[in-house]
């Protein structure tokens, strides 16, 4: 990692300054990049809680001239709730899983109202796209999703894209939309993601802290020791550092490098083909672009159980990069079938994702045998084979 607390150095005579250079840090966008771009709400509302009208024109023409220099673009956009508080006279956001719903329902049409009539005003074609937990959870809808996007980029559309709030629950939820915009990321097999918040990218510390300096370069998938990423959202907003952090982890070990800036820094940004390097903070991809089935497992599957491995298991999965094997497994946890998605946890916490061969019931008959030093059934098969296993990276916590 790569840290710096000022956003020029010295040089020259008379205590003139040049710009920042941050060794190793890209200073333009990839020639045709694709990008998602993700603005939160707290950067979409005025104080009193209406959708800001300027900063979207603003993202609105940048968007416009991102397409014309050959960048596909997709925009997940928060603020539905926020956009639904003011006409519902709602004063502040509200915690009921209803009146949440309620908000959501006015405030989306309006949202993606104001994107339309202002990136018509450049000439661009906007796309809904409201996602829900089925539509990437289940495979062939995920699938479904993917394609839809391509025939929508293709087209010369920039999709808009939400999760469909007015109907999803706490229990069956996409999570912020940071998350949202990682998991879009891999559908869409970004190039860079772009996180916009209210911070100029992310801090040893909260900006203010004494000793805090910006963080502009991060280079590996490490844990971010040294990093304070406790910081909480915005009253309108649901994430904070912490989501941006895992969301860059996430996006970056599937090959797609991430951008933290702030929202006032969009022109700066992205106006231009250079890339200012005393702005936000680049996190350099840690992998390759994934086959959309890993993706699939690792991101947007839900498990239907846990298998519970050992160190010596755990290495081999990770390090060595082999199947998992029954002698490693020590636990299973859910009711699961043969042919389901399970989560694979290792000592230190969840390690990979994959398609188990072995129902539950098998798994548990092999470890009870084992426990009591008897002959236990006769299999061979790997509980999840390499082909059907997609790690996880360790995201900031």
């Amino acid at each position: 990692m790569t840290t710096t607390g000022t956003a020029t150095a010295p040089g020259g005579p008379g205590g003139a300054h040049r710009p920042l250079e941050v060794p190793g840090r890209p200073a333009s966008l990839p020639p045709g990049a694709r990008v998602v771009l993700k603005v939160g709400s707290s950067s979409l509302t005025r104080a009193d809680g209406g959708l800001d009208l300027n900063r979207i024109d603003i993202l609105a023409g940048l968007i416009a001239r991102m397409r014309q220099r050959g960048h596909d673009v997709v925009l997940v956009s928060s603020g539905a709730v926020a956009a639904g508080m003011v006409p519902l006279g709602m004063e502040d956001r509200p915690t009921e899983l209803r009146l949440l719903q309620a908000a959501a329902s006015v405030g989306q049409g309006n949202l993606v109202a104001r994107w339309q009539t202002a990136m018509s005003a450049y000439g661009v074609v906007t796309a809904q796209v409201l996602l829900t937990v089925q539509d990437v959870a289940v495979r062939s809808h995920y699938r479904t999703v993917r394609a839809t996007f391509d025939a929508l980029l293709s087209l010369g559309a920039v999709p808009v894209v939400n999760e469909n709030d007015a109907v999803a629950t706490t229990e069956f939820s996409l999570g912020d939309n940071d998350h949202l915009a990682a998991l879009v990321s891999h559908l869409v097999t970004a190039d860079v993601l772009v996180l916009f918040t209210d911070v100029d990218g992310l801090w040893t510390a909260r900006p203010g802290t004494p000793g805090a300096v910006p963080v502009r370069h991060v280079v590996g998938s490490g844990q971010l020791a040294s990093v304070d990423v406790s910081a909480r959202g915005s009253a309108l907003g649901t994430g904070g550092m912490r989501s941006k952090a895992q969301a860059a982890t996430i996006a970056c070990a599937s090959g797609t490098a991430t951008i933290v800036a702030a929202a006032n820094d969009a022109a700066r940004l992205l106006g231009e083909t250079t890339i200012p390097q005393d702005l936000g903070t680049w996190f350099e991809p840690t992998g390759p672009h994934r086959p959309s089935r890993r993706l699939w497992m690792a991101y947007a599957s839900i498990p239907e159980g846990r298998v519970v491995i050992d160190a010596g298991a755990a290495r081999a999965v990770t390090v060595g990069k082999k199947s998992l094997l029954l002698p490693g497994v020590t636990a299973v946890a859910g009711d699961f079938e043969s042919g389901s998605v399970v989560e694979v946890v290792g000592p230190q916490g969840p390690v990979a994702r994959g398609i188990c061969r072995y129902s539950a019931a098998e798994l548990e008959e092999v470890i009870e045998a084992r426990a009591h030093r008897r002959p236990g059934p006769d299999h061979v098969a790997p509980v999840v084979h390499r082909d059907d296993l997609a790690e996880l990276p360790r995201t900031a916590g």
